[in-house]
């Protein structure tokens, strides 16, 4: 099912959509499957996220230009890779343009048989349930069939940068309630 979702053109910049919509951080997953002559492919993507626990459903965008999506698409299935803090050489590997970005990048095959990627935070099998059409991306909704936590912090990305998230040890420790570190005095000469 194929559907088209458009927006209004309006007076809202490239820049400014990614100045604003930069600040909100998001996780960095790789999604992988193989080719038809078997070779491992894959592209990263930080649209990454759950949609139904009943049943249990993810989605995530895929720019309309990508060239491995389609390959991806047509097989049917995939594996979502929730890369961790360790694993910024694979992001990068698989972010950029070329055929083989596998190389190096150490991987097995997941329970329906596409790469699961070593060392990754977690990973999810998915089957492609849909795909929508939406302004310059396809939206892609999938349905979990496997999943496993593994070890590790997820890999983040906020404002053009890598990182990691901070989480603060209950809800009643947060940046309102938490004393600053005391500032340390210059030392006297």
């Amino acid at each position: 099912m194929n559907t088209d979702v458009t927006a209004p053109a309006g007076a809202i910049t490239a820049t400014e959509y990614r100045q604003v919509l930069g600040l909100l951080p998001t996780g960095v997953v790789a999604i992988t499957g193989f080719t038809d002559e078997g070779n491992p492919m894959g592209f990263v993507v930080g649209t990454f996220q759950s949609l139904s626990l009943e049943p249990p459903l993810i989605t995530f965008c895929v720019d309309k230009s990508s060239s491995t999506w389609p390959t991806l698409r047509n097989l049917g299935r995939f594996t979502a890779n929730i890369l961790s803090t360790e694993q910024l050489p694979v992001c990068r590997a698989l972010s950029r343009k070329g055929d083989d970005k596998f190389a190096g990048i150490e991987y097995e095959a997941s329970p329906i048989g596409t790469p699961r990627i070593l060392g990754s935070t977690a990973w999810i099998d998915c089957r492609v349930v849909s795909e929508v059409v939406a302004g310059d991306h396809y939206m892609i909704v999938g349905s979990v069939t496997a999943m496993e936590a593994g070890e590790g912090e997820a890999l983040m990305f906020r404002g053009g940068k890598f990182g990691e998230y901070l989480l603060w040890p209950s809800p009643e420790t947060t940046p309102a309630t938490t004393p600053a570190p005391e500032k340390k005095k210059a030392e006297e000469r």
